[in-house]
């Protein structure tokens, strides 16, 4: 039996667009969003342990270990299975993607550490199951679970699988932190964009819709806003999630190295950029059952 599983990726994932399309009773907002998953993102490492103990070996700037979700998505798997009491394990993070940033940084992390205990501890849940426990964490966290690209609606929990472009996309990091709370609840915020389908965005790939949250998000922070309008004059540049990350797609890599060279001669010093490709399937989907 193994008892270590190492170099586990979280990928990062953008929004290709995100419409706000209704309210539920209980204050949760209907969207419909298409979500993309990049070959960028956290690495989570993992070591098996035989006394229950779940700890979070690396620190993470303001995150404490019991709040951290990866140490909730292991504790949430521990209780989901019969006799787990003395399932533990030592993780390890390499963190890679900002907090507030968009990119789906902290429920990524859950859903790797969900898929990779899962296999660890031998636990043998489904797909179904995984996406099931997820869902407790966080509404993205099923997505990356679901293994891949997806058009996304009700909370962000129902999957329908989806092409999108072969291509590349440059992201800036704008030097803000976004508190999702914040963009939801602001009296701005559209919230009745009609519905699209499927369809719509699979005839239209690129360009397709906006994002609801950016109008709140660019008022709020105008770092936001600034970061768009300049990456604009290289193409469709928009915001991901409700922020504070934007980013602009490009048909070849050396298309988007121009732009990041471009970036580094803004001076813009709280300005972070970075590449990355678009990759069709999560790396770890060939642990889980269907």
């Amino acid at each position: 039996m193994a008892s270590t599983l190492n170099n586990c990726p979280a990928p990062a994932k953008l929004n290709l667009f995100l419409h706000v399309t209704g309210r539920r009773p209980d204050g949760y907002h209907l969207l419909q969003t298409v979500f993309q998953l990049l070959d960028h993102g956290d690495m989570l490492h993992f070591e098996r342990r035989n006394d229950g103990a779940i700890r979070r070996t690396t620190p993470v700037a303001g995150v404490p270990e019991e709040s951290d979700l990866i140490v909730r998505a292991a504790q949430l798997l521990k209780s989901a299975v019969r006799d787990g009491a003395h399932l533990g394990a030592n993780i390890a993070i390499d963190k890679r993607l900002p907090m507030g940033g968009g990119l789906g940084g902290g429920s990524s992390d859950a859903a790797t550490t969900l898929m990779a205990l899962n296999h660890l501890w031998q636990t043998d849940l489904s797909r179904a199951d995984l996406m099931a426990l997820g869902l407790k964490l966080g509404a993205d966290v099923p997505f990356f679970i679901f293994g891949h690209n997806a058009f996304a609606e009700g909370v962000g929990e129902a999957l329908q699988p989806v092409a999108t472009p072969d291509c590349w996309y440059v992201v800036i990091e704008p030097g803000v932190v976004v508190p999702t709370a914040a963009i939801f609840s602001d009296s701005e915020l559209t919230r009745n964009t009609k519905p699209v389908r499927i369809t719509d965005f699979s005839k239209a790939h690129t360009g397709f819709g906006k994002n609801d949250l950016q109008v709140v998000a660019t008022k709020l922070f105008p770092p936001i806003a600034e970061a768009i309008e300049w990456l604009r004059q290289y193409g469709d540049a928009r915001m991901t999630g409700s922020g504070a990350c934007v980013f602009c797609l490009f048909k070849q890599e050396h298309q988007a190295e121009a732009v990041l060279a471009a970036v580094r001669e803004t001076g813009q010093a709280n300005w972070k950029a970075w590449k990355a490709k678009a990759i069709g399937r999560h790396p770890l989907s060939h642990l889980l059952k269907s």
